[in-house]
C-alpha cells in the first residue's frame, strides 16, 4: 500500500476518531471516579478504563484498516505485517487514578519500522497534538481550531534554556547524572512535567529539551513523530533512532540535541 498524502490523512482521521471514542470512556470514568484498579504484573496499575479504551480504539481501526497489526499497552501484539498501531490508551494511569489531568491516549501508526501517523490525545488537559509524516505538526486546544506549532530555536544552553526531565532513574546510578548536573547548571530552569505534558511543550517552543531514561516505545510512539514534524531531533540517550525496543529519550530542537547527545555520549 502505498504512503500517500491520502492514505496518511485517512490514516490520521482514523487515529483522531478512535482517541475520541477512548476519551468518551476515560474522561467520564476519569470525572465520575467511577473505576477500580488493579496491580499488573510490572507492579503498574491498570483499570477498566484502560481495557475499554484501547478496545474501543482497536474497533475504530480495525474497521478502517483490518489487515494491520496491533501492539498494545494492554493486549499486547496483535498480527504481523508491516503497519503497526501502537496504543497506549491511558499512558499515565498513575496520574489517572490519582485524580490529576496529565494522562493522554496515544496512538500511532508504524510502517516497516517508521512512525508516519501520530495523534497525543490529553483531553483532561484540554489539548490535542498530532503529525504525520512530511505534514508538519499541530495543536488544538479545547476544541478550537488547529494550530501548526514548531520547537525553539534554542541552541546551546543558556539563561533561557528550559529543561524537563521524566523518569530518570537508570541514568540517575551512572556517570550520565553528572553530565545532567552540568547542563542543569548552565540553564535558567528546570522541570519535570513528564508524560505527554513536556512533549506538548517541547513541540511548542515552551520548552526545550526533554530527558528520559526509562520509557518503552509506547510511551511516545506518536510524539516522536510530533517533535520531528515540528522541527525537532528525537533518539534516545546514544543517539539511536527510536524503535519498538527504545528504552529512553533525548529530544530537542536540533542543535540543542546535538549539544546534549554530545555531553551524554563524551568521547
Amino acid at each position: 500500500m502505498p504512503l500517500d498524502a491520502d492514505f496518511l490523512a485517512r490514516a490520521l482521521d482514523a487515529a483522531h476518531r478512535a482517541a475520541d471514542a477512548a476519551e468518551a470512556i476515560t474522561l467520564a470514568r476519569f470525572r465520575a471516579r467511577d473505576f477500580s484498579v488493579e496491580t499488573k504484573a510490572d507492579a503498574t496499575p491498570v483499570t477498566e478504563a484502560d481495557r475499554g479504551a484501547e478496545a474501543a480504539i482497536k474497533r475504530i481501526l480495525r474497521a478502517r484498516f483490518s489487515d494491520h497489526a496491533f501492539h498494545g499497552e494492554e493486549e499486547g501484539r496483535e498480527g504481523d505485517g508491516e503497519f503497526v498501531w501502537l496504543i497506549d490508551p491511558i499512558d499515565g494511569t498513575k496520574a489517572f487514578v490519582r485524580g490529576y489531568p496529565f494522562f493522554s491516549t496515544q496512538i500511532a501508526l508504524m510502517h516497516a519500522g517508521e512512525i508516519v501517523v501520530g495523534v497525543s490525545a490529553a483531553g483532561a488537559f484540554g489539548e490535542r497534538v498530532w503529525a504525520t509524516r512530511g505534514g508538519g505538526a499541530f495543536l488544538a486546544t479545547c476544541g478550537g481550531a488547529p494550530n501548526r506549532i514548531h520547537v525553539s530555536d534554542a541552541t546551546a544552553f543558556d539563561a533561557s534554556t528550559a529543561i524537563s526531565t521524566g523518569n530518570l532513574k537508570s541514568l540517575a546510578s551512572g556517570p550520565r547524572w553528572n553530565a545532567l548536573a552540568d547542563m542543569i547548571q548552565r540553564s535558567g530552569r528546570i522541570r519535570g512535567y513528564g508524560d505527554f505534558v513536556h512533549y506538548h511543550l517541547l513541540a511548542r517552543g515552551a520548552i526545550d529539551l526533554v530527558i528520559e531514561s526509562d520509557l518503552n516505545i509506547l510511551d511516545i510512539a506518536p510524539l516522536v513523530l510530533i517533535v520531528r514534524e515540528a522541527g525537532g531531533a528525537f533518539t534516545d540517550l546514544e543517539g539511536r533512532a527510536i524503535d519498538v525496543d527504545t528504552t529512553s529519550a533525548l529530544a530537542g530542537p536540533a542543535k540543542l540535541h546535538a549539544e546534549a547527545l554530545r555531553a551524554f555520549n563524551p568521547g
